[in-house]
């Protein structure tokens, strides 16, 4: 079983101008930093920033959302519409706002039902595929379950139940994001083993990432590039 999303990270090619980016608009805080990359608390999500340095790298482009507490979102409207074009689209009863980083990252601010103050978490991450049922197939064995595949079935909806994802064949989707492109995400498993084991067959490539990681954590290759590392719950 797939739980949280412990960290999405981006690459940046200008490490100082994006963290300040989002420590300035977004209220981020740095948890921790390194000399090439600098994990910013949103919730107990990481945002990483990583400058090009190694694989895996960060997600190019990428579309994602915070999560921020309903009753909040006038405010951060208000704040953001001084600096930026902002978007806006309604999904029921939830407003979502959209802009971009300097990286052109296509940031959402979702209105859900969180606790606290600020942003707490993320709860979308898109992710850009050439083969849609393929890597539908793919998350599914990893154990995320489909919930919506759109109107033109160019994309699909997946979900743990704490976040979602979304798979995109190449497309502009609302406020012209696109799907990112080698996205290095983190999710926690019940049973990193288990889980890999399934999804092994579809993957490019499962192994055992850093020795300083818990023992059964396992990092996996999707079939398009992008990387899930599944670590103990």
């Amino acid at each position: 079983m797939l739980t949280e999303l412990q960290w999405l990270a981006l690459e940046v090619k200008y490490l100082d101008r994006t963290q300040a980016f989002y420590e300035a608009f977004l209220d981020l805080n740095v948890r921790r930093e390194t000399e090439h990359e600098t994990a910013l608390a949103a919730g107990e999500t990481d945002l990483i920033l990583r400058e090009p340095s190694g694989v895996p790298r960060g997600g190019l482009h990428t579309h994602y959302a915070f999560s921020i507490p309903a009753d909040e979102y006038d405010m951060w409207y208000e704040r953001l519409d001084e600096r930026f074009d902002l978007i806006e689209h309604t999904f029921g009863d939830s407003r979502s706002l959209y802009f971009y980083d300097p990286e052109t990252n296509c940031v959402e601010l979702g209105q859900s039902e969180v606790d606290g103050a600020g942003i707490d978490g993320i709860f979308e991450v898109v992710l850009e595929v050439e083969d849609l049922d393929r890597a539908q197939q793919f998350y599914e064995q990893l154990g995320f379950e489909v919930t919506d595949t759109g109107d033109q079935r160019s994309r699909v909806r997946l979900t743990t139940g704490a976040f979602d994802i979304e798979l995109w064949e190449p497309q502009l989707g609302l406020a012209d994001a696109r799907g990112g492109v080698h996205v290095d995400i983190g999710i926690e498993a019940e049973s990193p083993v288990e889980t890999a084991d399934r999804a092994e067959s579809l993957a490019l490539a499962v192994d055992t990432p850093e020795p300083d990681s818990a023992p059964d954590t396992r990092r996996i290759r999707d079939p398009d590039g992008h990387y899930v590392t599944l670590v103990p719950a």
